[in-house]
């Protein structure tokens, strides 16, 4: 009779374990349209907006996909990807809503309002805007500095866009992957004699890297600079490079 109990006890858990399998696989964004377009059209970080324009029904197809998602049922990373995946395709709509006519997302705002405070963004049956999602969620509830690095404002000084989605199951290598990238690219940070000229991204976010933005660098960079950050410690100047907005496409 113990023993019955004991394998009953054993089938059930296992039961119970392959309905939240399950129940978490259904929850699972599909991002096959998404995974489809970047791979055609992201090159290396550049964006072919117009080869983007001609399948715009398709990210539509997405964007309805991402509209019908229910986040809460989705687990941390799940919904962390979801988020980044979120901001960079609402930004790619926004930008395709103005091309060929525009030279910046700038462009796609207004004297009296910015385009990243424009409610277009469907998520759980609100609208939101760009602003919403990086600074009332991706930034406060999962306070991961490396997320600066995953989003994309479509503008050549931005992290470059990755040619895949974000993915839960590989997130952590990902963000890792996406901030090595842009610590180590030479036109975004670079150490010139004492001088380590930096990213205008530490200077809007210095809280979110607590106000050391050499130990981030630190942490992310290649042998090679992280050698010579090494020999000149203790006596490293910051300068903040100047942001290009001019899009991020050929």
């Amino acid at each position: 009779m113990k023993k019955t109990m004991i394998l009953l006890s054993m089938i059930l858990c296992m039961a119970l374990m392959i309905t939240s399998d399950a129940m978490a696989a259904d929850n699972r964004v599909d991002n096959s349209l998404y995974a489809d377009l970047l791979s055609k059209y992201i090159k290396n970080g550049v964006v072919d907006y117009h080869g983007l324009k001609t399948e715009e029904k398709k990210l539509d197809a997405y964007l309805k996909i991402l509209e019908s998602a229910d986040t809460k049922k989705m687990s941390g990373n799940e919904r962390f990807a979801f988020y980044i995946n979120a901001y960079n395709a609402w930004t790619i709509k926004l930008i395709l809503g103005g091309y060929p006519g525009i030279k910046s997302i700038k462009d796609m705002g207004s004297f009296f309002s910015s385009p990243w405070k424009k409610k277009i963004c469907r998520i759980d049956g609100k609208i939101l805007t760009l602003d919403d999602i990086e600074n009332n969620i991706l930034r406060p509830k999962f306070k991961d500095n490396r997320v600066h690095f995953a989003i994309n404002c479509a503008s050549k000084s931005c992290p470059k866009l990755i040619s895949k989605p974000y993915e839960a199951d590989v997130l952590n290598k990902q963000l890792d992957a996406s901030a090595k990238s842009f610590v180590n690219n030479p036109k975004k940070n670079y150490l010139k004699g004492n001088t380590l000229h930096v990213s205008s991204i530490f200077k809007w976010f210095a809280e979110d890297f607590n106000n050391d933005i050499i130990a981030f660098i630190n942490k992310h960079a290649a042998r090679n600079l992280r050698r010579q950050l090494s020999a000149r410690s203790g006596g490293i100047k910051i300068k903040y490079l100047d942001y290009d907005w001019s899009l991020n496409g050929r």
